[in-house]
């Protein structure tokens, strides 16, 4: 029993090691940007380009990155995750600084209701002999040609 708690313990070695994913930004490399004088291309030079803009205002860029870790069935947990937003003026110039962390996320619930179809509902029965006698029988109504094609294109023309 001891051997396999001891085992079983030492399977956590056996895990990947954390990931990086995404782009993120050097604590360091933020005190270099100075609000009000840096420019889009400054902050490009500094810290790199973003990971996304605004859908509606070029002048916002975020910096997204997460750390993850392969758990069991190779699904990813979320380890930590921050995003650094920045503002720029119409003229390119930084306006402002903000960082978000995963406690700042919006919940997205699963939506219960079901989309309707157009259409009957069949029943498992009306599914199972709704196809019975629906089929021409071999040879009847069968095209002669090769390969099938639109009934009447004979390629007797040719």
């Amino acid at each position: 029993m001891l051997i396999s708690c001891l085992l079983l313990s030492s399977c956590g070695w056996l895990m990947p090691a954390p990931q990086l994913r995404g782009n993120k930004v050097d604590p360091e490399s933020m005190k270099e940007l100075v609000l009000g004088t840096s420019t889009k291309a400054d902050v490009t030079a500094v810290i790199g380009s973003p990971t996304a803009r605004d859908t509606f205002d070029d002048n916002t860029w975020l910096y997204i990155s997460e750390v993850t870790q392969p758990r069991i069935g190779r699904v990813l947990g979320e380890l930590n995750q921050n995003v650094v937003v920045l503002n720029f003026d119409d003229k390119g110039v930084l306006k402002s600084i903000g960082k978000l962390d995963k406690d700042a996320a919006l919940p997205s619930p699963m939506i219960a209701r079901t989309t309707a179809s157009p259409g009957t509902e069949a029943s498992f029965l009306q599914q199972l002999l709704g196809n019975i006698g629906r089929f021409n029988p071999t040879g009847a109504g069968a095209s002669s040609g090769v390969g099938g094609g639109a009934p009447g294109s004979g390629l007797s023309g040719m």
